[in-house]
């Protein structure tokens, strides 16, 4: 393949060695519904009767690779991708094209969580046993990915609204296995490196637990902060209390909490700024890696635009302080 000529129909990775950071070359993902749409209000399949997601139309989409719930019905079910950027097994194989273009196949896994038959519904909608459901799928998932050859990290996501990315309402969220560690989680790994006071996540919650100043929920097994560096309004972190690096291994408690006090900061922030949309990222410690981590989830609502000094500089700029948010959310 010539270095500029455009690719169809195989996904690749491109490295940028400006940053040493991966891009993910999808064309196919151009077919999703929605694409290149102008109107960041939400996604326009609002008609349950032509989802795919939605019961009764199952046959519209690959086959599940995992079903939750009782015989006959289902309450959460994890599906391929139809549209994926990563896909195919075996070891990442990256090819030099001369000293500046380096390209590897985009395999890895991609897949769809249907979060609830609920077309209506986002996860601040969901109840307890929903929201335990969801976070037992991602760690069923994510123990799969971590038995795979050449998968390296596993990334969970949920996009809320087109703002923040969702091509459908229906909610669900995505799980992309890939071959490599992403560039974020290679800073935040450097992040618990270079901390001297143990586990950098555990001693912040302690810190703010003394603090209150950022707290919006603590108990004794989930946190939900207003972080100290949030880099855009209404910033949110959510982790357990108890220590664990790999979200797969974690205390059956400590996924049941975080998934609870998602889908209750979430209601909160509905309640105060109306139904924005938001990603949910997950962070934990890439597959078969024992260094210092702590998993836990970033909520960023998309109530604020990117302008060009944060795209030129990385460097955020947050009109709204974190300790108004906690204000705000923890009534």
């Amino acid at each position: 393949m010539a270095h500029g000529r455009t690719i169809h129909g195989v996904n690749q990775l491109r490295l940028n060695p400006l940053t040493g950071r991966w891009v993910t070359v999808a064309t196919g993902r151009a077919s999703r519904p929605g694409d290149f749409a102008t109107d960041h209000s939400h996604p326009v399949d609002d008609a349950a009767s032509g989802c795919p997601f939605c019961p009764g139309h199952e046959e519209e989409l690959p086959p599940a690779l995992e079903t939750y719930g009782t015989t006959g019905e289902w309450s959460l079910r994890v599906v391929p991708n139809r549209y994926p950027a990563f896909e195919g097994a075996g070891e990442m194989e990256v090819q030099h094209l001369g000293p500046l273009f380096a390209k590897a196949p985009a395999r890895g896994i991609h897949e769809v969580l249907v979060l609830t038959p609920e077309h209506d519904h986002s996860w601040a909608d969901l109840d307890d046993r929903q929201t335990g459901l969801v976070m037992a799928a991602l760690r069923d998932r994510l123990e799969d990915h971590a038995a795979t050859s050449g998968i390296r990290y596993s990334q969970a996501i949920v996009n809320h609204g087109t703002a923040a990315g969702a091509s459908r309402r229906h909610p669900h969220g995505q799980l992309l296995g890939i071959p490599f560690v992403p560039g974020e989680l290679i800073e935040e790994l450097a992040g618990f490196r270079r901390f001297q006071g143990g586990c950098l996540v555990c001693a912040t919650i302690a810190a703010e637990r003394d603090a209150g100043y950022r707290t919006i929920a603590l108990d004794d097994e989930v946190a939900v902060l207003a972080p100290w560096w949030s880099g855009v309004p209404f910033e949110l972190l959510v982790a357990p209390v108890r220590h664990e690096g790999h979200l797969h291994h974690a205390d059956p408690a400590s996924l049941v909490a975080v998934g609870t006090a998602l889908r209750d900061a979430l209601h909160r922030l509905r309640d105060l700024l109306g139904d924005v949309s938001y990603n949910i990222v997950f962070h934990t410690l890439p597959h078969r890696s024992d260094d210092p981590f702590h998993w836990h989830a970033h909520v960023t609502p998309r109530v604020h635009s990117i302008g060009g000094f944060e795209l030129g500089t990385g460097v955020p700029i947050n009109i709204v302080a974190p300790e108004d948010v906690a204000t705000f959310l923890a009534g």
